[in-house]
């Protein structure tokens, strides 16, 4: 199975790895997302959280030729917190699954969503410390590919301006008791953008994060092959 990571595309998804000088030209753009078997969306899809900047993302998503199409909300997107029944009600009309500390097994793979991240600035989806403790409880034993918002403490989360790690710390804990774990994938810290093997184990860990620390959609989709 070949999964197509992306995260924090920010509403800039029609502009990904276009550079200032090629905005300028004429014509189509180019494909830009690889194909592959599911395309996951970290969360951040939006600027501001509205209803419409999600269904500009869901039709997006929608126009590619992946067999499944993944998405879990970010910081940035209030549609999920505020209007959930109607932004659940978007994806489901463009066949996009949207994941809310929820399950579901594709072509055999366990997948877990989940869109929390560590309180700042009063944002969508984020939690004290103790809470998240209750909320990566919810993450099945049997999960075999992760994707939340925010990385785990330690990984891809550093921040140079504020010379510190950012990530979360109940995260760290949970994913390292996860005995069938492939696959982490988040994003959230721009600047973390990577992937990584876990060398005892081979698990991948992945900041998908498209937008760079200046919010330009430049980073290119993170492939894995389980």
């Amino acid at each position: 199975m070949r999964l197509v990571c992306i995260s924090d595309t920010h509403s800039r998804h029609r502009h990904m790895l276009v550079g200032s000088e090629t905005r300028l030209r004429s014509g189509p753009l180019p494909e830009v997302v690889p194909p592959g078997d599911v395309l996951i969306h970290a969360g951040d899809c939006t600027s501001s959280g509205k209803l419409s900047q999600l269904e500009d993302l869901a039709q997006w998503l929608s126009s590619h030729k992946h067999k499944h199409k993944l998405l879990i909300a970010g910081n940035h997107d209030y549609c999920f917190e505020k209007e959930p029944a109607k932004s659940r009600e978007v994806c489901e009309r463009y066949g996009i699954i949207y994941l809310e500390d929820e399950e579901i097994t594709m072509d055999g793979v366990l997948f877990f969503g989940s869109p929390w991240t560590p309180t700042f600035r009063d944002m969508a989806f984020n939690a004290d410390e103790e809470k998240m403790f209750e909320l990566r409880a919810r993450i099945p034993d049997s999960v075999e590919v992760l994707i939340t918002h925010g990385p785990p403490l330690g990984i891809f989360d550093y921040v140079p301006q504020d010379r510190m790690h950012v990530g979360c710390y109940p995260l760290s804990l949970r994913v390292e008791s996860l005995s069938k774990l492939k696959a982490h994938i988040f994003g959230h810290i721009h600047e973390g953008y990577g992937m990584a093997r876990r060398e005892s184990d081979g698990v991948a860990f992945v900041n998908s994060s498209t937008c760079t620390e200046r919010y330009e959609p430049t980073n290119p989709p993170i492939i894995i092959d389980l």
